[in-house]
């Protein structure tokens, strides 16, 4: 069984790959396609799952259909980088489900940010209403994306 920070074996890496590409798959189908039965690649799963590798199993959907169109990126200077005001700020930010991502940041940004909104006007809304009003927020720099030239949640375990 991986624990945390150890490595992978191939079979681990080809049920990862399959589940990362389809998380729906049948155990028969991820079983025949990794070359184990279905009982050892079911405990594989498992023992994945218990070492915290496989995080969750959730649907990816897709942001133009579910009306949420506009992405932003936004990079965030706080007036102090001590521990409790970045935490102050982490904290708040967890709790806005227009973020998608947060970063904290090296160089001369705090934080980055990607909110996703259905308009211009709710990023407006959500930039007076929410993130100007939050305590130790020195600067607001916001970026909107034009076009989405690559997306993935598949990370690349070759």
């Amino acid at each position: 069984m991986p624990m945390a920070g150890q490595p992978l074996d191939d079979t681990d890496r080809k049920i990862l790959a399959l589940l990362q590409d389809d998380g729906r798959i049948s155990l028969a189908d991820l079983a025949g396609k990794v070359g184990l039965s279905p009982s050892p690649c079911l405990r594989r799963m498992r023992n994945l799952e218990k070492a915290g590798v496989i995080a969750r199993y959730v649907a990816v959907l897709d942001q133009q259909a579910v009306g949420l169109p506009v992405s932003v990126f936004i990079s965030i200077k706080l007036a102090s980088q001590k521990q409790d005001a970045l935490d102050r700020f982490a904290k708040t930010i967890a709790r806005w489900p227009e973020v998608l991502e947060c970063y904290l940041m090296t160089g001369p940004r705090d934080y980055w940010l990607r909110v996703v909104v259905p308009d211009l006007a709710a990023y407006e809304r959500f930039l007076k209403q929410k993130l100007t009003r939050v305590d130790g927020v020195a600067s607001i720099e916001s970026s909107f994306a034009l076009e989405q030239v690559k997306y993935t949640n598949v990370l690349p375990l070759g």
